[in-house]
C-alpha cells in the first residue's frame, strides 16, 4: 500500500491509504475477472479484493482522464495551427464570404 500525499494551502497534509496500481497483465485482469464474478454471485469480498476493485476503477478513471487531455489537446493544435496560415476566405451557405 503506497501514500498519497494531498496537501492543503497552509502545507498540511493529509495521507490517504491507497492499493498500488499495477500494471494490467493478464493475471491482474483474471484475478479482477474472478473479484468481480465473486461479487455478482452474492459470494462476501475480503478487503483486499475491495482494494483491488478500487484501484482498477482509480486506473481507469486516471486513463480516461488521460485520454481526454491528449485528445482535447491534438484538437486544439488542429483548431489553432490552420488559422493563421489560412488565408482562404470561408463562405456561408449563402455565398457570403465571412
Amino acid at each position: 500500500v503506497q501514500r498519497n500525499g494531498i496537501q492543503n494551502q497552509i502545507g498540511n497534509g493529509n495521507l490517504a491509504a491507497v492499493p498500488k496500481l499495477r500494471k494490467r497483465d493478464d493475471a491482474y485482469l483474471q484475478t479482477q475477472l474472478l473479484i468481480a464474478q465473486k461479487e455478482e454471485a452474492g459470494i462476501q469480498l475480503q478487503a483486499e479484493e475491495y482494494d483491488l476493485m478500487a484501484a482498477a476503477a482509480d486506473l481507469n478513471e486516471i486513463e480516461e482522464v488521460d485520454a481526454n487531455c491528449i485528445l482535447m489537446a491534438n484538437l486544439q493544435q488542429a483548431s489553432s495551427s490552420g488559422t493563421e496560415t489560412d488565408s482562404t476566405p470561408v463562405y456561408d451557405s449563402d455565398g457570403s464570404a465571412e
